[in-house]
């Protein structure tokens, strides 16, 4: 069993919109919230991060971002134990994502990328770093991803309740939870903020649409919709996954190029209907037994985007994570901590019916501490 004691997560997901950093006790497997933040980007490198998501690059800027990312994630966690008022010795491990740059979990040569030297991370805090956690997965035929189910199977799961966990993040994915088993199915759904975000961006010039207001001066433009609900990756059956190098604004730059006349705030409210759509897809058509959906991310904070999907799951109580006495920013944060602590103890940390790998497997690489 996993070693009691505290354990930081980090974590920066497809929107990079800022690294979470959350402090756990572990005690008997079970974690406890202790601290958490939301640690910004320095300025500028996020944007270049966006920038590297899309395209291609030379070696040296490849470097020089791992190496600035490294770096970033590692002010996260010192600035996490200063504000806990813990000191780094007290910690017995980090558990980094890093920064995914490219997911592409298709033959013939799988693949992902996160960045955020975990060297640079063991080195600045002194404490032992566990990072690179997705390649194993991939490395047993799996999609590398989602990674987060078998800690919503530890936080959620009951015994006459079946469930299905919702994390809104750049891209959405959900965790199949039937009352009194294990996790069922666990895959990415589609974009959740990615594309919202996006499109405000370059409109707005502010982060992300704020509960939804612009999309709602907005109208659904349906055969925009339909356009976009063609792309071959929805109907696919899990397990499966997929990033921002897909759902990304080219994509959908392609399917405006055809139609003329759609304005920037009705594209706003069509992406977000395209999220409510194909995330109620996703759970009717593979979880049509659903009586409850936990709902954690960023996307929880969306109340327009919440309201929509309370109105396509008419059978179904949606809610946020916070009703279960886990707050849904953290999430995912906790989740990497949590697999840390699980890397140490040499426990698998995958789930097969989530990822598709051929076997559970131990999850992440190891930079110990100073010593």
């Amino acid at each position: 069993m996993a070693r009691d004691g505290l354990y930081v997560g980090l974590m920066s997901g497809t929107s990079m919109d800022g690294i979470d950093a959350a402090l756990i006790r572990l005690r008997s497997g079970r974690p406890r919230l202790l601290h958490a933040l939301a640690h910004p980007w320095p300025h500028g490198l996020a944007e270049r991060l966006r920038r590297l998501s899309q395209g291609s690059t030379t070696l040296t800027e490849l470097g020089e971002l791992d190496h600035l990312c490294g770096l970033a994630f590692a002010a996260a966690a010192e600035r996490l134990l200063h504000e806990a008022a813990v000191e780094p010795a007290a910690v017995t491990a980090i558990g980094s994502h890093g920064q995914t740059i490219h997911h592409r979990p298709s033959p013939p040569a799988p693949f992902t990328l996160q960045i955020g030297d975990p060297n640079l991370i063991a080195q600045r805090t002194g404490i032992t770093t566990v990072a690179d956690f997705r390649r194993r997965d991939m490395a047993a035929e799996g999609q590398g991803a989602p990674l987060v189910p078998r800690f919503h199977q530890a936080l959620f799961a009951h015994e006459r309740r079946n469930r299905v966990v919702l994390n809104i993040g750049g891209i959405a994915n959900i965790t199949v939870l039937p009352a009194g088993r294990e996790v069922s199915a666990a895959f990415d759904t589609g974009p959740g903020n990615c594309l919202m975000d996006a499109w405000y961006r370059r409109h707005r010039e502010e982060p992300y649409d704020r509960d939804g207001d612009w999309a709602a001066t907005g109208a659904v433009v349906a055969p925009l919709l339909q356009a976009l609900l063609q792309d071959p990756y929805f109907p696919t059956p899990p397990p499966k996954s997929t990033g921002t190098e897909h759902f990304s604004l080219a994509w959908l730059d392609q399917q405006l190029e055809e139609r003329g006349g759609v304005t920037p705030r009705d594209v706003q409210a069509t992406l977000l209907k395209l999220t409510v759509v194909t995330i109620a897809d996703a759970i009717e058509r593979w979880a049509p037994a659903t009586e409850e959906v936990l709902v954690c991310g960023g996307g929880r904070r969306n109340r327009r985007l919440m309201k929509g999907l309370e109105a396509a799951l008419p059978g179904m109580e949606v809610r946020g994570t916070e009703t279960e006495g886990a707050d849904p920013d953290w999430i995912e944060a906790m989740a990497f901590a949590w697999l840390a602590a699980a890397a140490l103890a040499g426990e698998p940390g995958n789930l097969p019916a989530a990822t598709g790998a051929r076997e559970e497997v131990v999850l992440g690489a190891i930079y110990p501490a100073l010593s």
